[in-house]
Formats: C-alpha cells, structure tokens, sequence
C-alpha cells in the first residue's frame, strides 16, 4: 500500500551503487573470491553468466548469475558458501567517506529517498547492511527499472521539487527528459559507469556534476528548496545553481 507522505518542498532521491557505496569495490572483491573458489575458468563462466542475465533482465542481479552458474557444480561446497559471501558482505565498509553525513544533511532541508534498480533480495539486503536503509529512515524504492517508474515515485513521495542523484548520465538524461524543470539532475562522478560517460555528449546534460557524493554536504541546499520550483529559465530548462 502506497504511504501518505505530507507534500514535501524537495524530495531528494539517491541511487545506491557507485553513488552512495563503491559497487565496484565489491565486484572487485566478489571477482577475486571466484577466482580463489573456482579458479580463472570458473570465474570468467559466472561473470559471462552474469552479463548474460544483465542483458536479459535490463539489470545487475549477482544471484541470479550464481544460481545459473550452479548447474554442473552441484556437488561443489564453495558454491553454497558463495551465496553466503554475497548476502553477508560487509557493504558498510563500501560507503562511500561523506555519504552519510550528506544524507544527514538532506533530512534537514527536505526529504532523502533511495531511488534504485535491482532484484528484490540482494539489493535490499545490500541498503539494510550498508545502514543506508536506517540512514534513511526506511525510504527506500527499488524498482526493475526506476525511469520507468517516476510516477509511482511522485505518488509514494509527493513534493513540489525533485533532486536525482546518479552516476549514470544517461539515466539523468532520461528522467530530466520525463519531469522537466521539476527534477534536478546531479552527476556524482563516481564508479565505471561515471568513466564511461567521460567525453560523451549526453543530452539533457545533468544540471550539476560533482566529483563525489561527499560533496553534497558542502553545498547551500536551500537552494533546492521552494526556489528550486520557480528557476526554471523561459525555455523550461534550471538555471545553474551555485555551491
């Protein structure tokens, strides 16, 4: 059942990987745990089984790829111990420095909401052991595919102005086209996807950039505020907002 959030000024939405804790970090460490357990050639079968389901499913879904990599490995011990070093993980050593004194400071000035894709077990179990799901007080949306979903989103967590922050430009992109000078896009330079985009023409580009997420935290977010609803320029883009 949908909540009844009061009408908020700005409803802060924040993706998890590579924006809030380093994703990368942990298939750094994952890919170096099949290695030991299974050797180069079990390794490269999981992350070709892993990108296989990425391209099926439109998302990252690391359980899924170890119950596929299961068939042929059965009688393997190590395999049942995978799923215990993925669900265990210690994603609170991943947070990024800043994050949460950022989403702190969020609280004070509107209203922080995780905003991410993924599966529905792993991706939860990565925010509650991070202790983002506490940090942000148990708003939390994960969604298959989060662009597609801005209207549950608006309806879950009502709000005269909306900020999106991402690592993923192109993403940026596609919401900004949908919400227009309602939404705010902030590219958190941060994680592959963020080296990727680099040189990259992206159209609309994300109204601000910042190096980390640590960074939210030093600007004036007051700006993001009730004034953030009234400085859309004649041609319906924000006007830049200064740290």
């Amino acid at each position: 059942m949908l909540g009844h959030e009061p009408v908020a000024d700005v409803v802060f939405l924040l993706d998890v990987d590579n924006t809030l804790l380093d994703n990368d970090r942990f298939k750094a460490d994952l890919d170096a745990r099949l290695q030991r357990d299974f050797g180069p050639d079990g390794r490269a079968a999981y992350w070709a089984l892993y990108e296989s389901e990425r391209r099926r499913l439109g998302y990252a879904d690391y359980l899924a790829a170890l119950q596929a990599f299961r068939e042929g490995r059965e009688d393997d011990p190590d395999l049942l111990r995978m799923s215990g070093y993925m669900l265990d993980y210690p994603f609170a050593e991943r947070v990024y420095p800043g994050a949460l004194e950022a989403v702190e400071r969020l609280h004070a000035v509107g209203v922080p909401v995780i905003l991410s894709d993924g599966d529905v077990v792993f991706q939860p179990r990565k925010v509650q052991r991070s202790g983002l799901w506490e940090a942000m007080r148990g708003r939390v949306l994960i969604y298959l595919h989060k662009q597609h979903m801005l209207d549950a989103v608006q309806l879950r967590y009502p709000a005269r102005h909306y900020v999106m922050v991402d690592d993923k430009p192109k993403l940026l992109a596609a919401m900004k086209s949908t919400m227009g000078a309602r939404l705010t896009t902030v590219f958190v330079r941060q994680g592959h996807y963020a080296d990727e985009a680099a040189g990259q023409p992206i159209e609309p580009a994300p109204d601000m950039a910042i190096d980390d997420i640590g960074e939210l935290a030093t600007f004036d977010l007051q700006q993001f505020g009730p004034r953030a609803c009234h400085q859309a320029a004649p041609d319906g883009t924000p006007e830049s907002i200064s740290q």
